[in-house]
């Protein structure tokens, strides 16, 4: 009886240890599954999120290669822009040395300026003198040609009855038929006294008055011809006629105590100054002897005259 109760304890004993160990078996088993389910969906859990991320590093990836596009565009425009700052550079630097340029330029045009400024103002001053000289000139101008008015005046109260006087020059015209012979360059001696008698008066008339003597320069005697013949031919009759009537008042006493030998010049014209009436020549009147008087400067006088008119 002993026997069997010792064996019936230890196969009790033994089926306890295996029920336990059974049990263990099984809470291990049910620990695997549990950790083995836990793993699975940390596994999934964390493949979804791999799964993201890819998802996430390829979006990344594609915005980098955009990014790197954008870059290399931004680098071309860089080049682009580099490229024209560099040609604007190179343009201001040229427009630097413009400017440095027409600064001297302006600089030596400012000195230029201010010289010519000061010309301009010794021009003005001179000006100014000569404007003054001019009016002072012209003042004597008018009053010589009051002179010459006057001695016309004189001349045609003295003589304008007995012998022609130009109205213009008061010169005194006397008709060569009166003093030669046709062709001739010899005085009439008839002609004589009435020639002694006119230029002694013309010449008192002339001489008479002390303002009108000192300004006389010349008494020209002038031969004319009609245009009969050729041009020589009657400015040598003119110039031996001019000479002959020339050479005879030198003779008259009343020269020589006047001394105004000097101042008796001769000079033929040829045809020169013909005499026309309606458009034609008057042959009788152009062959002519002209005795005139010519004041002091009369030639500029009478230019600056042609100017004032």
């Amino acid at each position: 009886m002993i026997k069997e109760s010792g064996s019936s304890n230890f196969w009790i004993s033994y089926a306890d240890l295996m029920a336990g160990l059974l049990f263990v078996f099984i809470l291990l088993i049910g620990a695997i599954i549990v950790k083995s389910s836990i793993l699975k969906r940390s596994l999934e859990s964390k493949s979804e999120i791999l799964e993201e991320k890819s998802i996430t590093i390829s979006q990344k990836d594609m915005v980098i290669v955009e990014l790197k596009r954008l870059l290399k565009v931004r680098d071309e425009d860089l080049k682009i822009l580099s490229s024209k700052l560099k040609d604007r550079d190179e343009r201001l630097s040229n427009l630097n040395r413009e400017i440095i340029i027409l600064t001297d330029e302006l600089n030596r045009s400012s000195d230029e300026i201010v010289r010519l400024g000061d010309i301009i103002n010794s021009s003005e001053l001179k000006y100014s003198n000569l404007v003054e000289r001019f009016q002072a000139q012209r003042e004597k101008i008018k009053y010589l040609t009051g002179i010459k008015l006057k001695v016309i005046s004189k001349l045609k109260e003295a003589l304008g009855e007995k012998i022609d006087i130009d109205r213009e020059d008061g010169a005194l015209r006397l008709s060569s038929n009166i003093l030669f012979d046709k062709g001739s360059a010899t005085l009439k001696d008839g002609a004589k006294s009435e020639l002694k008698s006119i230029f002694i008066n013309y010449i008192k008339t002339l001489i008479s008055d002390g303002d009108i003597k000192k300004h006389l320069d010349s008494i020209v005697i002038e031969g004319h011809t009609d245009s009969d013949g050729s041009f020589l031919y009657n400015l040598e009759l003119s110039q031996k006629r001019a000479y002959a009537v020339m050479n005879y008042l030198l003779t008259l006493n009343y020269i020589k105590q006047q001394n105004i030998k000097s101042k008796l010049v001769a000079s033929g014209r040829s045809y020169l100054n013909p005499i026309m009436v309606n458009g034609a020549e008057d042959k009788d009147a152009s062959r002519r002897i002209e005795i005139k008087f010519r004041l002091k400067n009369q030639e500029a006088m009478e230019e600056i005259e042609k100017i004032l008119d």
